[in-house]
């Protein structure tokens, strides 16, 4: 949710990570117009996820290796059932935008955290 798993993951590990390639902005319109710009060629690329470590090298690969298993655990298709990350993911959705809700003016409505868009774990075929 907004971004907090990989936050967290960042403040673990002492590493940055960042979602890059095609579909990695929000806003399909967006991203088109970003194409082709300087510092936006990873937008041609595949959907991937880049880490970087600015650490003494001592730990640096510590770091990394630390970051994407991480990462990998966070990815792995899990059966909805058991998908306990999504469960802790979606409650803490739902906290931050009933915090949301009570501290802006703005209109009031039902905000269900099943139709958000947030981080999404691949479906198991299974």
């Amino acid at each position: 949710p907004r971004g907090n798993s990989l936050k967290r993951v960042e403040a673990t590990t002492g590493c940055r990570v960042y979602i890059r390639g095609k579909g990695s902005i929000k806003d399909p319109d967006k991203e088109e117009q970003l194409r082709g710009r300087s510092g936006y060629e990873h937008l041609n690329d595949p959907l991937h996820i880049l880490i970087e470590a600015d650490l003494p090298a001592n730990f640096v690969d510590i770091r990394l290796r630390q970051a994407q298993e991480i990462v990998e655990e966070l990815l792995k298709p899990v059966d909805e059932s058991q998908d306990f990350i999504k469960r802790q993911q979606l409650r803490e959705l739902t906290m931050l935008n009933s915090n949301f809700r009570e501290e802006s003016p703005g209109p009031t409505g039902s905000v269900s955290p099943f139709n958000c868009s947030g981080m999404k774990r691949p479906k198991t075929g299974r």
